[in-house]
């Protein structure tokens, strides 16, 4: 079936801000700035932007209530964003929006770290995490496609590891930097899985829209992480992550200070707080026009144009490891969606298919909900 104009434009949206989300936190960490004592200092402030990220997510509730308001007057609405139980606790939703905050704030010091590319690849890994708690807390059976898929997945991020273990980075970060980014990135994937295992087996049950829920999070992890910013702004920080001024956790003035003196760097920063907001509600929308299969392939394109940016504006240099890597997480991620013709994969098993979970990579995870919407 042909795709329609609104779907082809949710499609665009959903490459375009998901792409623009990754690479505009990117360009945060690699400017420059006058910090609070008046030194030029690179931007290193992940846990602010962590909080940026969830600001974004409150946009998704503020456009939840704009179209149910909009939509009041109807007694059945027939817009797929709104449909859905109102009469449930928010709270709910707070396990979920802490698995959220730390997985995002180790995503981003990991990214801090590592290469853009690396950082979008690996959060495939999330899929090896998820299939492994779902068996065992939610029973599910792991099916030999989503086995073939696992092995590949798990294949294609050594490859891309390997590789950026053994290539000095071109952005002047060394060997070290680049490993510690990409496992703090896997560590987060262990930390998503466990949101997205929490919301099948809690919230999933609730019908509850999947924009309200994302904007709640965003809610629950922005007002925790603003308090938290004031406890880092104390806490003194390991030796190679004292960054700021204070040499503690979290500096969120200067931070503040350095994204007031560069014009450029506010941009990058306003820059995630719309991508995101927008990212998630077309993904939303895709799994809800399209399908959830749709929106994983979608993904991959941008991790294509992440990597293909990043080698554009010399971030990183081109290594065939990359592409192979990439081309074996690609083969992972299709194989356990079910997306591969039988010749290539197993033989169709329709008991055990019909229990198989569609993982899309979440980006905040900012969109870790969708699993709710997805796999019941």
């Amino acid at each position: 079936m042909a795709w329609t104009k609104y779907q082809k434009f949710l499609a665009l949206m959903m490459v375009f801000t998901g792409s623009i989300n990754t690479l505009s936190t990117k360009w945060a960490d690699k400017m420059e700035s006058k910090n609070s004592v008046g030194e030029i200092r690179t931007f290193t402030h992940p846990f602010l932007q962590a909080s940026a990220m969830f600001l974004g997510e409150m946009l998704c509730l503020l456009t939840f209530k704009i179209v149910y308001w909009l939509n009041r007057n109807e007694d059945n609405p027939q817009n797929t964003l709104i449909q859905g139980n109102q009469n449930f606790n928010p709270f709910i939703l707070m396990p979920a929006a802490m698995f959220d905050l730390v997985a995002t704030s180790t995503m981003y010091i990991g990214l801090n770290l590592t290469y853009a590319s690396s950082f979008q690849m690996f959060r495939g890994s999330v899929i090896v995490f998820v299939a492994l708690l779902s068996s065992v807390v939610l029973g599910r059976i792991i099916t030999k496609k989503q086995v073939l898929g696992i092995v590949n997945v798990i294949l294609g991020l050594a490859i891309v590891g390997i590789t950026d273990a053994i290539y000095q980075s071109d952005e002047g970060k060394g060997r070290n930097s680049l490993i510690t980014g990409d496992l703090l990135i896997i560590l987060a994937q262990v930390i998503t899985a466990c949101q997205m295992v929490y919301e099948e087996k809690y919230v999933s049950g609730l019908n509850i829209p999947a924009l309200q829920a994302v904007g709640w999070e965003g809610v629950f992890g922005f007002s925790v992480l603003s308090m938290l910013l004031v406890v880092f702004y104390w806490i003194p920080a390991p030796e190679h992550f004292d960054q700021n001024p204070r040499g503690t956790v979290e500096d969120f003035i200067d931070g503040l200070v350095q994204i007031g003196n560069n014009s450029l760097l506010l941009l990058a920063i306003l820059g995630t707080i719309v991508s995101i907001a927008f990212f998630n509600f077309a993904g939303i929308s895709v799994t809800k026009e399209m399908s959830a299969t749709t929106r994983m392939v979608l993904d991959s394109v941008r991790t294509i144009v992440i990597w293909s940016v990043s080698i554009a504006v010399a971030w990183q240099a081109f290594h065939w490891q990359h592409l192979v890597g990439f081309a074996v997480l690609i083969f992972g991620l299709c194989a356990y969606n079910g997306l591969l013709p039988p010749l290539i994969c197993c033989k169709r098993q329709p008991d055990e298919d019909e229990r198989r979970i569609v993982i899309n990579e979440p980006e905040s995870n900012e969109d870790a909900t969708s699993v709710a919407v997805v796999a019941p």
